[in-house]
C-alpha cells in the first residue's frame, strides 16, 4: 500500500487578502469533495472529517512561514510535512498544496459550520457504525466498479449493531462489510490493538507470497552482469544485465530520505539519477522494474519518468469523487505533466515489468509511461489496480480507517480495479518460476531489446 499515503491535512487562508497575518478573526472553509471542514486562525489550523452524520476532530497544524506566492503555510504535528495555501483565481477560494501529493485540493469559503458541527458526536457502538458506514457511502469512489449495492450492505448489518456491541464484534461487522471489495487502499484498526487490524488486497490464483519476495530477488539477481547499487537509502538499485541494458528496480516511491520528508526525498532521488543515467549514452535499452513495489509518492515517479523523455506530456489526470450523495459527479481534473529535463537520462527502448504487487504509486508510474515516446513496453501481469491517494479517517473511539475517493485518468481512462494491463503477459515470480530459479519477465524483456535467450 502507498503506506497509506492518505491525504495529510488542508489547510485554510483568509479570502481576499494577500497573507493571514493580516488577518485576526479565524476563518472557515469547506474543501471541493473529501469531507473537510478547516477552521483556520493566524496560528493554528484545526481541521474536522464531515459527513452528515458526524464531525469528527481530525488533526492540529501550526502556523509556518509562507513561501512567496503562498498565502499561508502550516506545519503538520508530528509530521515532516508543510502545507501551502495558494490562492485560486478559478473558484475565488485556496487550493491546498502539498508536495509529494499529484494534486491540490480546492478549499471554498464557508459563512459557518454544517450544523452537525455543533454538537459531538456521540461514541457508541452504534455511532461509530454509523459514521464509518456514511463514510463510505459518500467518499468512496468504486461502488459501481465492484458492484456493490452499499446501501444493501448496510441495512443488512445495521441490527447486528447495538450499545452493548463489544469492540471485537464490532471490528469483525465493519470488516465483513469491506473485505469483499478487495481494495488494497482500504483498512481499519484498533490502535492499541494489533489483533484488530485488517487491509485489504486483490489476491489472484497463484500469486507469489510476500514470504517469497527475497527467494525471487536473489533469482532476479543473478541476471546481472555487475552488482546492484542501492540508492535512497536501499529503495532504488541498478545494475546492468548486460554490457549495454541497464536494469532499474524501483523498490518503493517513498522512505528516499533518512528525514522521511518528500522535498528531501526528491533531492536523494535526482541526486541518484544523475549517477545512473550518467553513462546512458552507450545503452541500447533500459529494464524497469516495479513488480515489488507498495508505492508511495506519486510525483517521486514522474520525477523518473521526465528522465525518459524528449517531450512534455500529460501522464494522467487526478479528479475526486466531489458529491456526498451521488457518486458518478468528480471534481475538476487537474493534470500532471512529465516534462523534459536536461538533466542525465535516457530516451530510447525501455521494457517496463508490472505486477500484481505493483500498488499504487508503483501503478501511477507505470500511468505516467503510457504516451512516453517511443512507446515503452509492458511485461508481466495486471498491477493491482489502486490510484488514489488513500482518504485517512477517525471514529468517535479512536480507531483509524481509509479508503480511496479518488481516480487517475489517461487518454479517457482510469485502471482501478483491473489494473493497468501488460503488452506482452507473462507469469511474475511463479511457482514454476521460482523451482527452477528462473525469472520469465526479465527474460522476455532481454529477448524484446535483442538479447538472445540464456
Amino acid at each position: 500500500m502507498r503506506s497509506h499515503r492518505a491525504l495529510a491535512a488542508i489547510a485554510a487562508a483568509v479570502l481576499a487578502v494577500p497573507s493571514l497575518a493580516v488577518a485576526q478573526q479565524r476563518t472557515l472553509w469547506l474543501s471541493e469533495g473529501y469531507g473537510f471542514l478547516f477552521d483556520a486562525g493566524v496560528d493554528t489550523l484545526r481541521a474536522f472529517e464531515v459527513t452528515s452524520v458526524s464531525c469528527i476532530p481530525s488533526f492540529t497544524a501550526s502556523a509556518a512561514t509562507a513561501p512567496p506566492g503562498a498565502s499561508a503555510a502550516y506545519r503538520l504535528s508530528g509530521a515532516p510535512v508543510t502545507v501551502l495555501l495558494l490562492p485560486d483565481t478559478a473558484t475565488g477560494g485556496m487550493r491546498f498544496h502539498m508536495n509529494g501529493a499529484a494534486s491540490d485540493v480546492i478549499l471554498r469559503r464557508a459563512a459557518e459550520k454544517p450544523a452537525v458541527c455543533n454538537k459531538p458526536t456521540p461514541n457508541t457502538p452504534t455511532s461509530n457504525f454509523d459514521v464509518f458506514t456514511r463514510t463510505w457511502a459518500e467518499q468512496y469512489g468504486f461502488f459501481d466498479l465492484k458492484r456493490v449495492n452499499w446501501a444493501t450492505i448496510v441495512d443488512a448489518n445495521r441490527g447486528r449493531v447495538t450499545d452493548s456491541t463489544s469492540p471485537k464484534e464490532l471490528f469483525a461487522i465493519r470488516q465483513g462489510m469491506i473485505e469483499p471489495l478487495h481494495d488494497a487502499h482500504t483498512y481499519l484498526g484498533a490502535p492499541n490493538d494489533s489483533s484488530l487490524r485488517f487491509s485489504g488486497f486483490r489476491g489472484a490464483s497463484g500469486a507469489t507470497s510476500r514470504d517469497q519476495f527475497p527467494r525471487f530477488l536473489a533469482i532476479v539477481d543473478r541476471y546481472l552482469a555487475t552488482p546492484l547499487r542501492k540508492f535512497c537509502q536501499g529503495q532504488l538499485e541498478f545494475g546492468m544485465l548486460t554490457n549495454d541494458i541497464g536494469y532499474l528496480r524501483i523498490r518503493s516511491f517513498s522512505r528516499y530520505a533518512p528525514d522521511g520528508s518528500f522535498d528531501s526525498g526528491l533531492i536523494a532521488l535526482d541526486a541518484a539519477l544523475d549517477t545512473i543515467f550518467s553513462g546512458a549514452s552507450s545503452w541500447k535499452g533500459l529494464v524497469t522494474d516495479v513488480r515489488l513495489n507498495g508505492g508511495g509518492a506519486d510525483p517521486l515517479g514522474l520525477a523518473i519518468a521526465r528522465r525518459l523523455t524528449s517531450k512534455d506530456y500529460i501522464a494522467y489526470t487526478k479528479e475526486a469523487r466531489l458529491n456526498p450523495n451521488d457518486a458518478s459527479r468528480w471534481t475538476t481534473g487537474q493534470a500532471s505533466w512529465v516534462r523534459t529535463t536536461n538533466r542525465p537520462g535516457f530516451r530510447g527502448p525501455v521494457v517496463h515489468l508490472i505486477g500484481l504487487h505493483s500498488v499504487s504509486a508503483a501503478e501511477t508510474f507505470t500511468q505516467a509511461l503510457l504516451d512516453r515516446e517511443p512507446e515503452v513496453i509492458r511485461v508481466g501481469e495486471n498491477t493491482q489496480g489502486v490510484f488514489s491517494d488513500v482518504l485517512g479517517r477517525r471514529l468517535p473511539n479512536g480507531w483509524r480507517f481509509g479508503l480511496p475517493n479518488e481516480r487517475f485518468i489517461t487518454d479517457g481512462k482510469a485502471y482501478d480495479g483491473k489494473g493497468i494491463p501488460p503488452m506482452i503477459r507473462v507469469p511474475v515470480f511463479s511457482a514454476a518460476d521460482l523451482e527452477r530459479g528462473r525469472d520469465s519477465a526479465i527474460e522476455k524483456a532481454l529477448e524484446i531489446l535483442g538479447e538472445p535467450r540464456r
